[in-house]
């Protein structure tokens, strides 16, 4: 998500690195910080109500004399600003809710171009990762090649689809109800039609589906991009079929941020799942705490931790550890260590997500970026090696450099620089194998 929120944490960190300039903090400095918060807020888009209560809420408690007379109120007033950022978004991870008698059922509702299909697709393929079977159903029977669309997002998934074609969507709905329980799906996942605007006829075809098969979740997608409009069309939703929860798409986007801070204090309902990218995998629970700590800059190590886990499997972790043993670690295995980066979201999103990328007083890499071209280059110098020059890089001498240049289109230069910066990889394993360096945030 290396967009998301970029205006605001940059105007964030404006304000609190000038906070940290003072030693000291008197009420006006306070009350002028809380202005610029409010202004960073409404620039983000977030809902005027919102902004407004947020701000109070973080001026009563920053304004308190605990906080005025500590040997460290700037981190005081971040704390504060962080938990309450926590708290708008939905204080804690909110879990999809689980039927005691299968199957589960989850209808999925929203505007036309928000992304429900595939977002239904990824879903499924979140919940079979996590050991369901789930079914997707198509009873969006409107929109052109609806139907085919989640079938090719069925198919990736490795999930069936239930269809009808274009009959009534709510025999549709009940129909497959009925085939789950007869299959053996403890999971339901209906993709229900959307219109370009909130009509009548549309929120009466939903109500009728949802007083049928009776579902356990009824989950809004809402477009992360449409900021405050998003909002209203989730309250929209709510009032009609009262909303289980709401599924945030597109926000690794150019997005602001508005709708992922209001919809909570707006409908009350929590975000339960965020879409991060166009790939099936690419949805991840949704965890207030840490959204907050990424936009004030304090990294979020869990989901990089969580991220780890899912792109390296324990045999992995052994074979590595047994090439630290042995050094034995190679330029194939260099190349496999990209793989990997690219898996966990690219080396941007792991940046992004390491303690201290925020204000001035952190420590760190600060606004640092990765230039992935960069990263491509380099693989492309080691596929234009041959296996032996992979395994055994000291034979690389100048007329193979040479070759090895034109093949990758790059200079004799990068490929010194490649192989500087693989010894001294192979140095640092080394020395965490005996012992002499700790990881790093360890």
């Amino acid at each position: 998500m290396a967009n998301v929120f970029s205006g605001l944490s940059e105007k964030l960190n404006h304000v609190f690195t000038k906070l940290t300039k003072r030693g000291t903090l008197t009420e006006l400095e306070i009350k002028q910080a809380m202005r610029e918060i409010r202004i960073a807020l409404l620039e983000a888009d977030v809902s005027l109500m919102v902004a407004k209560n947020f701000v109070q809420r973080v001026s009563e408690k920053a304004l308190g004399q605990e906080v005025l007379k500590s040997l460290s109120p700037t981190q005081q007033v971040i704390k504060i600003v962080c938990d309450e950022l926590t708290e708008l978004m939905g204080s804690t991870n909110s879990k999809l809710l689980i039927s005691p008698e299968p199957p589960t059922v989850i209808m999925m509702c929203g505007l036309q171009g928000a992304g429900k299909t595939t977002l239904s697709g990824k879903l499924a393929l979140h919940l079979k990762k996590g050991g369901k079977k789930p079914l997707l159903v198509a009873c969006d029977i409107y929109r052109p090649a609806a139907i085919n669309q989640l079938k090719v997002v069925g198919s990736q998934a490795g999930v069936e689809v239930y269809e009808e074609g274009q009959k009534n969507p709510v025999k549709i709905a009940q129909n497959a109800v009925k085939h789950a329980k007869q299959y053996g799906f403890d999971t339901v996942i209906i993709d229900t039609a959307g219109r370009l605007h909130i009509d009548e006829e549309l929120m009466n075809e939903l109500i009728d589906i949802s007083n049928e098969v009776h579902p356990t979740e009824i989950l809004l997608t809402i477009d992360s991009m449409t900021g405050q409009d998003a909002v209203n069309v989730a309250k929209s939703f709510d009032e009609k079929l009262a909303i289980t929860g709401c599924v945030l798409t597109k926000l690794d986007g150019d997005t602001r941020g508005g709708a992922c801070l209001s919809v909570k204090e707006v409908t009350g309902k929590p975000i339960k799942f965020s879409s991060v990218g166009e790939k099936l995998q690419d949805l991840e629970s949704f965890y207030p705490d840490r959204m907050a700590k990424r936009i004030l800059g304090m990294g979020d190590v869990m989901s990089l931790i969580e991220k780890a886990q899912e792109a390296i499997t324990e045999e992995d972790v052994k074979k590595l550890e047994k090439k630290m043993k042995e050094n034995s670690f190679t330029l194939e295995d260099y190349l496999q260590q990209f793989d990997m980066v690219k898996k966990m979201g690219g080396a941007q999103e792991m940046l992004n997500m390491l303690p201290g990328m925020g204000f001035g007083n952190m420590k760190g890499l600060k606004n640092a970026t990765v230039d992935e071209s960069k990263l491509e280059r380099t693989k492309a110098i080691i596929y234009s090696m041959t296996k032996k020059e992979r395994r055994d890089p000291s034979i690389l001498n100048y007329s193979r450099k040479v070759r090895i240049a034109k093949g990758s289109g790059t200079t004799i230069q990068e490929i010194n620089q490649l192989l500087k910066q693989f010894d001294q990889t192979k140095l640092l394993m080394k020395q965490l194998k005996n012992g002499k360096r700790r990881m790093p945030f360890m």
